[in-house]
């Protein structure tokens, strides 16, 4: 990484301008040389307040419960939000043993080793919380996500042809896991 960015825990004061942060984010989505990484058209682009309301629910539910959720942001020296990463319980009970994976870097930050350095510190505080799995999907398309999560030692379990169909274009996903017990 080009200058020193910190990894730390998303508290409730940083959600505010992270929803800013995220909703720029997601304006990304497809855009120019940038694959799709999310499975919405560009006009849709933008974080639905039901979703941020969910966000920030599963921010104070404790981990093990339904619902819970972690995050972290990288910042860097003058507080700019440069990527963030998220961990989530799976909407199943008998899933309890797994979570799933969520993460985004800022444009301004790609390809300068930030999203695993935030894939390292999502894997060792799943690993404290005696996690045993964490999931992502991908949309097929985003061959450099698909190659950082593959180079994080995530294994690819399948794929979904066809799964979406977004401004006319088809659309696979790829499911991936990364075993940690």
């Amino acid at each position: 990484m080009a200058s020193p960015i910190t990894i730390r825990k998303t508290v409730r004061d940083d959600l505010d301008r992270f929803f800013v942060y995220l909703n720029d984010h997601l304006s990304d989505n497809g855009l120019g040389n940038t694959a799709k990484f999310m499975p919405i058209s560009h006009a849709e682009a933008g974080f639905p307040p039901e979703k941020e309301a969910a966000f920030r629910i599963g921010m104070e539910t404790p981990v093990g419960q339904l619902g819970w959720r972690r995050g972290w942001i990288a910042l860097t020296p003058d507080g700019q939000i440069a990527g963030h990463i998220d961990l989530r319980a799976r909407l199943e009970k008998a899933a309890a043993h797994r979570c799933l994976l969520g993460m985004g870097v800022h444009r301004d930050f790609r390809q300068q080793g930030l999203g695993a350095a935030m894939v390292a510190v999502a894997v060792a505080w799943a690993r404290s919380q005696s996690i045993e799995w964490i999931d992502l999907d991908v949309l097929s398309v985003n061959h450099a996500a698909r190659n950082l999560y593959l180079r994080c030692g995530f294994s690819e379990l399948g794929e979904i042809e066809d799964m979406f169909r977004i401004d006319g274009e088809s659309l696979g996903h790829t499911f991936m896991a990364l075993r940690l017990a």
